[in-house]
């Protein structure tokens, strides 16, 4: 959670430098982790295993989930990802079928 703070408060402070470079920024955290700050306001880790790790857990909050994904109407309901059964099956009524 401190280096969730910390890289938003670096984005914070590196936002004029980011407007003129338009790129990716490389900082370093307060415990000395190394992160990439990216220009849509998202961070991520330099090494790949500590990465891979966040991603898992990213990866369970709905809010993070694919732009192709359907569902879950302001919070209640499920997420149906591309490739279920359910996805985009369309209407249940057997005269529109």
């Amino acid at each position: 959670m401190k280096a969730a703070v910390l890289a938003f408060g670096l984005t914070l402070i590196a936002a004029p430098a980011w407007a003129e470079a338009g790129g990716v920024l490389e900082a370093t955290t307060s415990d000395g982790q190394k992160v990439r700050l990216l220009p849509n306001g998202r961070w991520e880790f330099l090494d790949v295993a500590k990465q891979a790790e966040a991603k898992k857990i990213a990866d369970t909050y709905p809010e993070n989930r694919s732009p192709e994904a359907q569902g879950r109407l302001f919070g209640v309901g499920r997420v149906v990802e591309p490739g279920d059964k359910d996805y985009n099956r369309g209407s249940l009524n057997p005269k529109m079928r």
